[in-house]
């Protein structure tokens, strides 16, 4: 341990030989297949409980003030551990952290078959959301070690999609379960897929591309190549530099007027994702009339929306910039542009027609889609060095909209009996992240720390 008071650097990475790589690879794209298959179990097992949900209900007998601390509860711990958990990861690695922390998820997420009240259920979803706080931090730091600048906006909006597609695929499957073999059982299978694809990920996942030997030499130099804001010598200064005291890089962190923006940006845009996570399905069954099976299939068509949303806005945002257009441009556009259509969300107050509020759903979610380049344009500002912390920090923001959206939900159901005005503080909440991107982030580069 370093007596100064900072960490002690983290010792090299095991080096493969060049004589022992292969002539030409593409191991990037399996790494960024890894991620996105994690990314979409871990976004099952915290919306698990959203399908399976009036079905619990009505066997607990809960209020809708009730439902909203539960699907609350996850984000308290995953909320509160986002900045300890991105630490931790610039200190032991992403590959390490991820990994444990998909075996206690799993595990967790199975533990809900021996619930047996709105306590025990509570606290799993805590423990839950305790174990899948160094998800996103992961991701980012993960995709910042093997991807240069030009393709993180693709990368990101590829992992990012397994938020969606997991949900759009086993919607309908997980109402199936609910409905013929109990909601207890949604939750066994999905613990089940992620302690299974542990197994794959501690095998086939390196922290950085010089420690894959199937990386090849041409593939790393590619990788490793400095974009226009960053010098060779920077990103190899940055990769070798040691943590500063935890008091010093959060002040760095904290004091950015562009960094504020992205961090209210991302509260709005996890505001929206959660409604869509948490209270959608209830949304479709208690406010449009919808049966649950029903409902789980009508649910696929926003989820795939929001997919397709989140390819678009990371290929047009690379697009960008490979065309010549600014960084600022490229990565704060598809993100501004999301903002304004989500805002349509609140249109469904309006009609009772299924393919109608669907229809307005699927362009609120296909926009929060597109809001999802925002962690390009994070990973494109942040210190290179801080990039765990730094993810800590930005996904601390986005889940205390997480927090905040199903609580807030559920009171004002309770309150009004309806879901209108929670639309409507979703419309609220979105006009907020558009104007903090537009009068705080100036220009997209990256702050030297």
């Amino acid at each position: 341990m370093s007596t100064t008071g900072t960490p002690a650097p983290a010792a090299p990475p095991p080096l493969v030989p060049d004589s022992a790589r292969p002539a030409v690879s593409r191991a990037r794209y399996g790494l960024l297949t890894s991620l996105f298959i994690i990314t979409a179990i871990n976004y099952l097992d915290r919306t698990n409980l959203s399908v399976a949900l009036p079905h619990i209900k009505d066997d607990l007998h809960l209020t809708a003030t009730q439902q909203g601390i539960l699907l609350s509860s996850f984000g308290w711990a995953y909320l509160l551990l986002q900045i300890p958990t991105g630490r931790l990861i610039d200190k032991v690695g992403a590959k390490l952290a991820f990994g444990y922390a998909l075996v206690g998820w799993s595990l967790a997420t199975a533990a809900v078959v021996l619930s047996r009240g709105f306590g025990s259920l509570v606290g799993i979803r805590v423990a839950l959301g305790a174990f899948e706080a160094p998800a996103f931090p992961s991701n980012n730091r993960l995709v910042v070690n093997w991807f240069p600048g030009n393709e993180r906006g693709r990368a990101t909006a590829t992992y990012t999609s397994g938020e969606y597609i997991g949900l759009a695929v086993a919607a309908p499957v997980l109402s199936l379960l609910t409905v013929h073999f109990g909601w207890r059982s949604v939750f066994l299978v999905t613990g089940a897929v992620g302690l299974l694809f542990s197994v794959v990920w501690f095998r086939r996942v390196y922290d950085r591309p010089e420690q894959s030997p199937k990386v090849s030499v041409e593939e790393l130099a590619h990788i490793q190549q400095p974009d226009e804001q960053e010098s060779a010598a920077a990103v190899e200064k940055a990769s070798e530099a040691e943590l500063s005291t935890m008091g010093a890089d959060l002040r760095v962190l904290f004091t950015n007027k562009r960094l504020w923006g992205m961090y209210i940006g991302q509260f709005a845009s996890a505001s929206v994702l959660f409604f869509f996570l948490t209270w959608f399905p209830s949304y479709l069954v208690e406010e449009k009339g919808m049966g649950i099976i029903k409902a789980g299939f009508w649910a696929s068509a926003p989820y795939l929306a929001a997919l397709v949303g989140t390819l678009v806005g990371g290929a047009w945002s690379d697009r960008m910039l490979d065309n010549g257009r600014s960084r600022t441009v490229a990565r704060k556009l598809p993100v501004m542009i999301g903002f304004v259509l989500a805002s349509i969300i609140v249109c469904a107050n309006f009609t009772d027609s299924a393919p109608l509020v669907i229809t307005f759903m699927s362009i609120a979610f296909f926009a929060q889609g597109l809001m999802q380049n925002s962690w390009a344009l994070f990973a494109d500002s942040v210190p290179r060095r801080l990039t765990g912390t730094g993810g800590g920090v930005f996904n601390f923001m986005a889940n205390a909209g997480g927090v905040l959206t199903p609580l807030v939900i559920g009171f004002i159901v309770d309150a009004t009996g309806s879901f209108a005005w929670a639309l409507g503080y979703i419309g609220i909440v979105v006009a907020v992240g558009l104007v903090a991107y537009a009068l705080l982030i100036d220009r997209v580069e990256r702050i030297e720390a």
